[in-house]
Formats: C-alpha cells, sequence, structure tokens
C-alpha cells in the first residue's frame, strides 16, 4: 500500500522558514490569547507594539513545526498553551516586561447584550450626531429624555442605562453603539513564555497590575510596624523609631526624681 504524503505549499514552508529564524534570533516567545476578540481590535493591539515584538497568529500546526525545527527542545514545552486562538509574540524584552506591555495597551471596546456591566454606565446629557427617527424611540425606551435642536437630537440629561454588576440590555447596547459609548477595555490576555536565555518556560502568566500594588501596600503595612519594634533603620522607619525612643524618654523622667526604694528597707 502506497503511503500518501502530505502536500506542503511553498507559503506554508516560508511560514515556518520565518517563524523559526524568529524563535532563533528572539529572546522571548510569548503566547497571548485572541480568542472573541474582533481582528479589527488585535490590529490595533499589534501597531501598538510594533518596534517592541514581532506578532504573528499562525496556524498551530505551523507552529508546531517551526519548534521542532528550530532545535530548542525547552522551547516545544510551550505547545501545549498553542491553539488556533492565540497570538505570538517574539521579542528582546524579558518575557513578564512583554506580558505587562500587553495588560497596559488596552483598548476601548463596545458594550454587548449580556454582558456584566463593569462600572454604572451612564448615558451624558449633550448633543449627538443623531438624527430624528427610530433613534427617538429607542433612547425613550430607554428614559432618555430628548430633544431636537438643528436637526440633530440632544440629550436633556444624563440616564444612567446599566448598573454595575448587572447585564446590559440588548436597548442598552445598541444606543451605545450608535452613540460610540465603549465601556469596556480588551487587551491580548498573556497566556505562556519562554526565555531563551534563561531557557526558562513559563506556563501560567498572571499580570494584574493593580492586584500586586494592593498585595504590596498590605506586606508593607505590616512590615513597618515590625521594623520599628525592632529598631531596624531605613528612610522609612527612622522617624518612627525617633518619636518612638522619645515618648520612651519622657515616659522615663516621670521615674527621675522619685526616691529609690531599696528591698527590705524604709526610706527616711
Amino acid at each position: 500500500m502506497t503511503k500518501q504524503i502530505a502536500h506542503v505549499t511553498a507559503e506554508k514552508k516560508k511560514v515556518v522558514k520565518e517563524l523559526t529564524e524568529l524563535i532563533k534570533k528572539k529572546r522571548t516567545i510569548l503566547v497571548a490569547s485572541i480568542k472573541n476578540i474582533p481582528t479589527s481590535q488585535v490590529q490595533e493591539i499589534v501597531k501598538k507594539l510594533r518596534g517592541k515584538a514581532v506578532v504573528k497568529v499562525p496556524k498551530k500546526n505551523l507552529m508546531f513545526k517551526a519548534l521542532n525545527d528550530s532545535g530548542d527542545a525547552k522551547a516545544k514545552e510551550i505547545e501545549e498553551k498553542i491553539n488556533d486562538s492565540v497570538a505570538i509574540m517574539f521579542s528582546d524584552m524579558d518575557c513578564f516586561d512583554l506580558a505587562a506591555e500587553l495588560v497596559r495597551n488596552k483598548i476601548p471596546a463596545k458594550a454587548k447584550p449580556g454582558q456584566e456591566a463593569p462600572e454604572d454606565i451612564e448615558i451624558p446629557a449633550g448633543p449627538t450626531e443623531l438624527v430624528p427617527g427610530p433613534a427617538i424611540s429607542e433612547l425613550g425606551a430607554l428614559g432618555i429624555q430628548v430633544q431636537i435642536d438643528k436637526g440633530k437630537i440632544t440629550i436633556k440629561a444624563p440616564k444612567i442605562v446599566a448598573e454595575k454588576g448587572k447585564k446590559i440590555s440588548q436597548g442598552a447596547a445598541d444606543v451605545m453603539a450608535k452613540l460610540d459609548i465603549k465601556p469596556f477595555s480588551i487587551s491580548l490576555v498573556p497566556l505562556a513564555g519562554y526565555d531563551s536565555e534563561e531557557k526558562k518556560v513559563y506556563l501560567n502568566i498572571e499580570i494584574d497590575r493593580e492586584k500586586a500594588i494592593a498585595e504590596l501596600k498590605k506586606l508593607f503595612s505590616k512590615a513597618l510596624p515590625f521594623a520599628v519594634d525592632i529598631g531596624y533603620p531605613s528612610s522609612d522607619t527612622i522617624k518612627f523609631i525617633l518619636l518612638k525612643a522619645s515618648m520612651n524618654a519622657k515616659a522615663l523622667e516621670k521615674y527621675e526624681n522619685t526616691p529609690e526604694i531599696n528591698s527590705g528597707e524604709e526610706t527616711k
């Protein structure tokens, strides 16, 4: 029985060769999820990364082939995080610095029906570019007061159309889209990375700046009183140590003129 050989097009070979060269030349490989992110918004995020990373969205079998051809066995460990809904980034930046860059480069996104409002979403008062017609009924259905000014709809008073934590209705989503209100922000989500200099693979990358800062503040609030208590001098503790010493000195002054009482003898 003749074994069939899969035909590999010249274009696929070119893609694999390019990916292989990037794996060999660049310090970092970062895998990021693009699931449920529209192509136009992915492209917008990619533009912000120019000069910092080369971004590719290859078929997973081609990426697997490139990893194999690179000869870097350690790099192949990131394969488990690669699927057809990821972008692959190649960079000379540190893996976690690049991941943090992704999280910082968020872009505004429109609301979809059924999404949970991150905050109270308010339609502001003021002029719009909407012309009288069906839009008046759509706005009215949400309790938004309007008037017509110079042939355009003007919103008379601000109105919250979605409360924090509650699902966004179809009507609210439609109105926000027409008014170009984008209450959400999205970014590529870092999943895994490989540092070729350190020969380290990171399969569970989590970047949460706000959470990290809150944790650091919590740890600092515990460390400061402990450092003062043991008398550890630093720019953060010295004023508290001196204040504590001053308070102790004042407390000792109360006993400065107190007659000494010897054990078993009366003071004359």
